[in-house]
């Protein structure tokens, strides 16, 4: 029987990576976490059609016209449990309190407020190569201020691997651990509002933006 029920285990939790959160994402790609893995620590959720919900939200209006636009996307991180972020905050590895993760990195957690949300943790390689003509993180992370419905972005030094996510209450809040550090915009700040194509004149036009609006 335990080997039967861990096998019942193992192949539900295959079905659920095999579940298609949009064109060309898969639950799977976003249930890896290092974290997770060192410590096993299964990292499943718990709330699967909640995560699914909050996931094809972040695949289909952000992921997918970023991986239009710019190519193929490299998800660093995404999905963790209640259990996997709780234990990372708790040894320092980066990780907020499960609080602040809800509709974050956690996607089967509400918010405070009763949203869903969800984030990733992406690079996208065609930006990073032309880092030294595009002059700084700044060019793409006003690309998708502009253009996509975003609530949060946060960059990171290494590769402007950044943060990215989706909620159905939208912050519209960018800072940065690169540098320049600091808060980029957000709202009540002079700069939330507008074009601001001069920074990313040299990144193509977007492709296959959802009609929301900004």
């Amino acid at each position: 029987m335990c080997h039967e029920g861990k096998r019942s285990e193992e192949t539900a939790l295959e079905d659920l990576g095999r579940v298609r959160l949009s064109k060309n994402f898969f639950l799977r790609e976003f249930l890896h976490s290092e974290i997770a893995d060192f410590h096993r620590i299964p990292n499943i959720p718990d709330d699967p059609e909640l995560a699914i919900e909050a996931g094809r939200r972040l695949c289909e209006e952000l992921l997918e016209p970023l991986e239009a636009t710019f190519g193929r996307l490299t998800i660093r991180s995404g999905y963790r449990n209640r259990a996997v972020n709780g234990f990372g905050n708790a040894r320092g590895l980066n990780c907020s309190s499960n609080a602040a993760s809800a509709a974050d990195h956690i996607w089967d957690m509400r918010d405070a407020d009763g949203c869903i949300g969800a984030s990733a943790c992406i690079v996208i390689p065609w930006v990073w190569d032309r880092r030294h003509e595009l002059g700084g993180w700044q060019s793409i992370a006003w690309w998708i201020h502009d253009h996509l419905p975003y609530s949060s972005l946060c960059f990171f030094p290494k590769l402007w691997a950044f943060n990215i996510q989706w909620h159905e209450r939208p912050a519209r809040r960018i800072r940065s651990f690169a540098e320049p550090r600091g808060m980029l915009t957000k709202p009540g700040m002079a700069n939330q509002h507008g074009s601001h194509h001069a920074f990313y004149a040299l990144l193509p036009e977007p492709v296959n933006v959802p009609k929301v609006n900004l």
